[in-house]
């Protein structure tokens, strides 16, 4: 397994994509990871506070009108982060090898994604984006969800910033 993700990093530094940004001068780098980070805010801030209303803050606001603006907030985000970081992987992709921040972050985004599909199946989810009353036990389930989401993003997040670090 080991040899096919070097071989997979050893593709991506000698990628097109790469040389162009190494080619790209100084600032290039700077300004992909500035996206990044403001993908990451987009993504990570619009989570946060859906989240933390799955999990009961703001019960005042219904859930729709939170979701309305976040949920859109949040794809965009992780377009931006995931263009942007896979971008700056290419520069220097085989200074990762035998990163474990890079093997957890990865797949955990794959874990978030999948998160968000299965929520977005979720009866008590549809039932209040539709603005009806929660019923029995929907509670429960949406706070669920909102602590699992959290608890990925966070990690995903947490997982990027060691990167650099390792």
């Amino acid at each position: 397994m080991a040899d096919r993700i070097y071989a997979l990093l050893v593709w991506l530094e000698a990628s097109a994509l790469g040389e162009a940004v190494r080619g790209a001068g100084v600032w290039a780098y700077g300004w992909l990871n500035l996206a990044h980070i403001l993908g990451i805010a987009m993504l990570f801030g619009a989570v946060l506070l859906l989240d933390l209303r799955l999990l009961g803050a703001w019960r005042s606001i219904p859930l729709p009108l939170i979701a309305r603006p976040t949920v859109p907030l949040a794809a965009v985000g992780f377009v931006i982060a995931v263009a942007s970081g896979s971008t700056m992987l290419t520069v220097n992709a085989t200074g990762y090898e035998g990163n474990p921040f890079l093997y957890a972050k990865l797949p955990l985004i794959g874990v978030g994604l999948v998160n968000v599909a299965i929520v977005q199946r979720l009866g008590a989810w549809r039932w209040a984006l539709a603005g009806h009353a929660p019923r029995p036990g929907d509670g429960a389930v949406l706070a669920g969800a909102g602590a699992t989401s959290l608890a990925i993003w966070l990690a995903v997040v947490s997982c990027g910033r060691m990167i650099g670090y390792w």
